[in-house]
C-alpha cells in the first residue's frame, strides 16, 4: 500500500518555476459552454435533429439500436479522446447491457469525429452513418457517456415533463435566445420509463446553464440538490435503471461480482472443502476491525465482513472461502476487494482460481498471487488480475503460518469482480478532508513515482486548495519522472495515456461515480515559449528533486487541470471514507494512433498497414494495400501477419 508523500515547501517553489500545462485552460468548461463558444446553436445545447425529425418522434422501438452498437472512430479524432472513447465504451459494459464493436459494414453505425464541439442525435435515425461530434474539450469520460445516451435515445432530465415539480427554471437569468433549451416534452415525446426525478442524472444541466449573468438559471426546490445538478462525473443509478428499461435488459457485460456481505446467504460464496478452519460472518472482530469498510465512517459496527481468526486457530490450519461459479467471456478479470490484517506477522492470505473442464469437472486449483504486507490497523485496497477462461471461482485462502501469537486475523470487504483490466497503481492519501482545508493554496502534494508496464515512470500532482486563482478547487497534474541509469524509453514519451482517478469507494463497482481525467503525451508538443519537447526526458526538461526518504531523481513539467473536482463533490459520496481518499492510475494503455503505418516487404510485394491500435477488447482494425496480389490474398496475409496477438508489436512504431 503506498502512504501520502508530502514534499518539502522548497521543492514546491522550485518547482512552480516551471510552466504546468492546464488541458482546460483554467476553466470548467461544461459540454454547453464549449457549444456555445463555438457558435454552435443546437437543440437543448448538444442536440442534432435532422430534417424528418420531430420532438415527438424518439418514442418507438424503431429508435432503438442494436445492444451492440457499430461504431467507427474518424481520423480527425484527437488521441487522447479515442483513449477516453474507449473508456467509456468500457464503464457502458460495466454497468449496462449495451455494447460496442467496430463497424464491419452494418446499415447503420454511429461515426465519432471531432467536431467543433460536443453533440449527438437522440436515437437511431436509420440514416447509415450517424455522427456524434468529441471536439477540443470534449475528451472527458462523463461527457462521451452523455453524448452516447442521447445516441441510445434520451433527452436531457430537466426536460421531462414533471420538471417543474422538482426545480424552478429562472426564466429572466437566461440568454437572450436560449430560452428554448428549456422546453419540456410531454409523456407522448419523452418517456420517464417510471423512473423518479433524478438531480444526480449526468443528463441534468447544471444550475447555470446558459445564463446571462451570474444567478442560477435553475433552482432546485430541494436546496440540497443545488450543486448536486450538472455532475459530469459518471453515470446515476437512475441513468442506469432508465437505460435498462428501455432497452429491457439488465446485466453488464464484464460485470461478473460483487459482495458487501451484508446479507446472511454472504453472495453464494461457500466454505472451501479440505480446510481446517472457517471465514465468518462478523460486524468486528478481536484485534481489529472494529467495523466493516462498506459503513466506515458511517454506522460503525452496523455492517458485516468475513473474518478467518489466527488467533484461535492452530499452526498450519487453512481456511478457504469461494466464490460462487462465475463465467468468463473475455478471458481476463479484475480483483479487487478491501482486507484487514491483523494477523501475525506470518500469517498469509494468498488468491487462487479453481477452473473447472473436461478434464477438471471438480475444478483444479491454480495459484494467482500471495497479499503482501504486514499487519495494519487499516483497510486497505487490493486489485488482482486474473486470466481464467473456463467455468471458475475465485478462492481466498488464510493461513496460520507461525507458531507466535495472534491478536487478530484476515479480514475481507466489498469484493468486486469484472472482466476488466486492474489500475496500475494506487495512491492512498490519508486524513484528506483535514489535507484540503489546511494545506496552502497553490501548495502541490505528490504521489510516489510509479513505473508503467513499458517502463514509463509518472508521478501525479495534486493541489489540494487548487493552483492559484482556484480556491475550493482539486488541481490535478501528471508529471514524467526520470531516474539517472534509466534506459530503454524512447523521447519525447510517445502517446502514453495517464488517467487520474479519485475513485468513489462505494461498495458497489457498477454504482460508483468517480471522477477521473485522462491526459496523453504527445512527443511534438513544445513547452511554452521554448523549442524544448514537453514530454521530453525530465533529465533534459526537468528538475531534481530529492524526496523525503533521501532518494534522487528528475521531474518533468505538469501536464492537467487546475479544475479537477471542487471541495463540495470531493466531499460528497463516498470519495473520502474513513477520512481517506484513493486515487487509482488506470494504466498508459490506451494507445490510440491516428495513423500508424508499417510497410513490410514479403517476396516482391509490399503492404501498407493503416491501424487503430485500441486498448481492452477493442479488435484493432487494420486497412491493407496490397500491390500485385488479389483482395482475398491480402485478407489472408493481415489477419496471418496482424492477428490480435501481435498488432501491438508494431502498432506504436
Amino acid at each position: 500500500m503506498t502512504v501520502l508523500l508530502l514534499p518539502t515547501y522548497s521543492h514546491v517553489r522550485l518547482l512552480l518555476s516551471l510552466t504546468d500545462y492546464d488541458v482546460d485552460g483554467g476553466r470548467d468548461l461544461d459540454i454547453f459552454d464549449i457549444n456555445e463558444e463555438a457558435g454552435l446553436n443546437l437543440v437543448e445545447g448538444d442536440i442534432v435533429l435532422d430534417e424528418r425529425q420531430t420532438r415527438n418522434s424518439i418514442i418507438g422501438d424503431e429508435y432503438r439500436w442494436p445492444t451492440t452498437i457499430p461504431y467507427y472512430m474518424e481520423d480527425d479524432l484527437e488521441i487522447n479522446a479515442k483513449g477516453v472513447i474507449l473508456k467509456a465504451f468500457e464503464q457502458y459494459r460495466l454497468k449496462s447491457c449495451i455494447d460496442f464493436k467496430p463497424w464491419s459494414g452494418e446499415a447503420n453505425y454511429i461515426s465519432i469525429f471531432k467536431g467543433s464541439g460536443c453533440f449527438s442525435s437522440v436515437g437511431n435515425r436509420h440514416v447509415g452513418k450517424q455522427r456524434l461530434s468529441i471536439g477540443t474539450n470534449c475528451d472527458r469520460i462523463a461527457t462521451i457517456e452523455h453524448e452516447f445516451l442521447h445516441a441510445l435515445g434520451f433527452w436531457h432530465e430537466q426536460s421531462r415533463a414533471d420538471r417543474d415539480d422538482y426545480v424552478k427554471i429562472m426564466w429572466d437569468r437566461i440568454s437572450e435566445g436560449k430560452e428554448h433549451n428549456f422546453n419540456t416534452y410531454d409523456d407522448t415525446t419523452s418517456s420517464s420509463l417510471g423512473v423518479p426525478y433524478d438531480y444526480s442524472s449526468m443528463m441534468h444541466y447544471s444550475k447555470n446553464a446558459f445564463r446571462n449573468g451570474t444567478e442560477p438559471t435553475i433552482v432546485t426546490k430541494i436546496p440540497a440538490f443545488s450543486d448536486v445538478i450538472g455532475q459530469r462525473m459518471e453515470f446515476s443509478d437512475s441513468d442506469l435503471l432508465k437505460l435498462h428499461r428501455l432497452y429491457n435488459c439488465t446485466q453488464g457485460s464484464t460485470f461478473l461480482d460483487s459482495c458487501d456481505f451484508e446479507r446472511e446467504n454472504i453472495c453464494g460464496m461457500v466454505q472451501g472443502q479440505g480446510d481446517k478452519a472457517d471465514w465468518v460472518r462478523v460486524a468486528k472482530a478481536a484485534g481489529g476491525p472494529d467495523t466493516d469498510y462498506s459503513n466506515l465512517g458511517k454506522c460503525t459496527g452496523s455492517g458485516y465482513f468475513m473474518h478467518f481468526s489466527t488467533g484461535t486457530a492452530n499452526t498450519g490450519d487453512t481456511a478457504l472461502l469461494e466464490s460462487r461459479l462465475l463465467y468468463p467471456i473475455r478471458g481476463y478479470q479484475c480483483l479487487q476487494f478491501f482486507y484487514y490484517n491483523s494477523a501475525g506477522a506470518s500469517d498469509t492470505l494468498k488468491i487462487y482460481v479453481r477452473e473447472y473442464d473436461k478434464a477438471n469437472p471438480n475444478g483444479k486449483l491454480r495459484f494467482i498471487k500471495t497479499i503482501d504486507g504486514s499487519p495494519q490497523e487499516l483497510w486497505q485496497l487490493h486489485h488482482v488480475s486474473l486470466d481464467a477462461k473456463t467455468k471458475f471461482r475465485v478462492v481466498f485462502e488464510g493461513t496460520k503460518v507461525g507458531s507466535g501469537s495472534s491478536a487478530g486475523g484476515l479480514s475481507l470487504d466489498d469484493i468486486n469482480l469484472s472482466e476488466t483490466t486492474c489500475p496500475e497503481f494506487i495512491w492512498r492519501v490519508k486524513n484528506f478532508s483535514h489535507v484540503m482545508d489546511n494545506t496552502p493554496a497553490n501548495t502541490a502534494i505528490y504521489s510516489p513515482p510509479f513505473t508503467s508496464k513499458e517502463g514509463y515512470t509518472f508521478q501525479m500532482k495534486l493541489y489540494p486548495n487548487g493552483t492559484e486563482g482556484y480556491p475550493g478547487e482539486l488541481s490535478a497534474y501528471a508529471n514524467l519522472v526520470a531516474r539517472e541509469g534509466d534506459t530503454g524509453q524512447k523521447w519525447p514519451c510517445p502517446w502514453k495515456q495517464m488517467t487520474m482517478m479519485l475513485m468513489d469507494q462505494n461498495p458497489h463497482i457498477q454504482k460508483r461515480m468517480s471522477n477521473q481525467r485522462s491526459v496523453t503525451t504527445d512527443p511534438n508538443m513544445k513547452a511554452s515559449g521554448s523549442d524544448q519537447f514537453f514530454w521530453d526526458d525530465p533529465r533534459k526538461v526537468g528538475v531534481e528533486v530529492t524526496d523525503v526518504d533521501g532518494s534522487k531523481y528528475f521531474r518533468g513539467p505538469g501536464y492537467g487541470t487546475a479544475v479537477y473536482i471542487t471541495h463540495l463533490r470531493a466531499k460528497s459520496r463516498d470519495f473520502i471514507k474513513g477520512g481517506d481518499a484513493i486515487f487509482l492510475h488506470a494504466g498508459d494503455n490506451s494507445y490510440c494512433r491516428r495513423e500508424v503505418g508499417l510497410i513490410l516487404p514479403v517476396s516482391v510485394h509490399v503492404y501498407v498497414f493503416v491501424c487503430y491500435a485500441c486498448m481492452y477488447a477493442c479488435v484493432c482494425v487494420c486497412v491493407c494495400v496490397c500491390m500485385q496480389r488479389s483482395v482475398d490474398q491480402c485478407s489472408i496475409d493481415t489477419v496471418m501477419t496482424t492477428g490480435h496477438h501481435n498488432y501491438t508489436k508494431w502498432s506504436r512504431l
